[in-house]
């Protein structure tokens, strides 16, 4: 029995983490969906720690180091972390998982007896597979993350950076790694096979989302999710560790499976998601000349009274509510608009913020009711019987233009119908464009009235109003 305690006690680690992510696949089953993962995880960690009885004292506090480098500051960092930064937080996480599985595969490559996989210079058939895709996905995810992270931090410009013969570059690299891991597996396994396997798949991470645009960057977590996820996977098999194996699948699955549901979302070719090669070209489509088109300006108080008189209300929240922290106002008003007997609903966009789920966490973090919160497929329609659509901070989710001009770099996209309410109030700091640099057409309809300013400042003086 105590030979496959270790086996068991990973088996119950991996039926948590399936539970852990039906759970994540509700709002209302979130928080034991999350309990289930942090269980499944102390459980693999204590198996981990059991596992290394037999080896010394040495291992012990090599692991309880590591273990205490990764936790306090991760813990730090997950509490002190704004809701408007928590894209940037999964990209950073996501790179550091690429990061790991290049080092263990090195680790592999440099002691391949310590690891069970051959001797050094004659690693086994399989392993050299293995510990080659470990390193050249996690290299991938490490940089591309990298990338992601900058772009939606504000280190670097969100507009594509365009890069001469991008795609003869992409696929030559994509060659070269192939060649590499065919030499490692044929015999030529010196150091610096590696090393140039590993440094083709760090640039080829850089090319692939250096090119793709603010408006794509939902679409990129859920990808380098699932690039991060099959990197453990890899690692996992070098390391003949099946809660790894089971961990990184359902990682690497799950994060495809996200991917494919955002590309409907925003009409994109899930194999040009995977190979990098989207929101390039055209993402530069949506700079024009200068707006100078009037629009209809209005108050708070203007937005109360025709709000108080509505009987449906349909609001759209955005990244310019996360950013202006404005949930919680947004609560207050629909509260009240209620207490006057109006009916209120919230219509989430599946890639509204910048990353999946991000108005959900959000509006969830304000106690609003889940069963008042709509996916666009359940929601659009009702726009039409809608006296009210109220937008806040939403922005390409929400431009016609995406329906009618063939020349926008957001053409084809789903979008949510507000044009079809009987007024539309936006809230909007200025007349900038939104994340994918295209000007929103909704902003010159006649049935629209912005509301300039701070969102949550906005929700307050109209809460004040009514």
């Amino acid at each position: 029995m105590g030979e496959n305690l270790p086996a068991l006690l990973y088996i119950a680690a991996s039926i948590l983490f399936i539970l852990a992510l039906r759970g994540l696949s509700s709002p209302e089953t979130s928080r034991a969906g999350n309990r289930f993962g942090m269980i499944g995880m102390a459980i693999a960690i204590a198996t981990t720690l059991f596992v290394l009885e037999n080896k010394g004292l040495g291992a012990w506090v090599l692991v309880a180091l590591a273990i205490a480098i990764g936790a306090v500051p991760g813990a730090y960092i997950a509490r002190r972390v704004p809701m408007t930064a928590m894209p940037q937080l999964v990209a950073a996480f996501h790179s550091l998982v690429g990061m790991a599985a290049v080092l263990i595969a090195w680790a592999a490559f440099l002691a391949p007896r310590a690891f069970g996989v051959g001797e050094p210079g004659h690693i086994h058939l399989q392993s050299a597979l293995e510990m080659s895709l470990g390193a050249a996905i996690g290299a991938i995810t490490f940089s591309g993350s990298v990338i992601a992270f900058l772009k939606l931090n504000g280190n670097m410009s969100g507009k594509p950076i365009i890069l001469p013969a991008r795609h003869a570059i992409n696929l030559g690299l994509g060659l070269l790694i192939l060649i590499f891991i065919g030499m490692m597996m044929t015999g030529e396994q010196s150091w610096t096979t590696f090393l140039w396997l590993t440094i083709a798949s760090f640039i080829i991470g850089f090319l692939l989302i250096i090119p793709i645009g603010g408006a794509d960057m939902p679409v990129v977590i859920s990808m380098l999710n699932s690039y991060s996820g099959w990197a453990a996977a890899g690692i996992g098999f070098t390391l003949e560790n099946m809660a790894l194996i089971v961990t990184g699948a359902l990682v690497g699955s799950s994060g495809a499976i996200l991917s494919y549901i955002m590309c409907k979302g925003m009409n994109r070719s899930f194999i040009s998601v995977i190979l990098g090669g989207f929101g390039g070209e055209d993402a530069s489509a949506g700079a024009g000349a200068e707006e100078t088109r009037p629009v209809k300006q209005g108050s708070a108080e203007d937005a109360a009274f025709i709000m108080k008189n509505a009987r449906k209300v349909i609001v759209v929240p955005g990244y310019g509510m996360a950013v202006a922290q404005a949930q919680h106002a947004l609560k207050e008003m629909a509260d009240l608009l209620k207490e006057h007997g109006v009916e209120v609903k919230y219509a989430i966009h599946p890639v509204a913020g910048r990353m999946p789920g991000h108005m959900n966490v959000l509006l969830a973090e304000a106690h609003v009711p889940y069963d008042e919160v709509f996916e666009l497929e359940d929601i659009n329609a009702e726009f039409r019987t809608a006296d009210v659509a109220f937008v806040i901070g939403a922005n390409d989710v929400t431009n016609p233009a995406a329906k009618t001009d063939k020349a926008s770099p957001i053409y084809g996209m789903p979008v949510l119908d507000v044009e079809n309410a009987g007024t539309v109030l936006f809230v909007k700091r200025s007349m900038a464009s939104g994340y994918a640099g295209v000007q929103n057409e909704l902003f010159f309809r006649d049935n629209t009235m912005m509301l300039f300013g701070d969102a949550k400042k906005m929700c307050e003086e109209i809460v004040k109003a009514l």
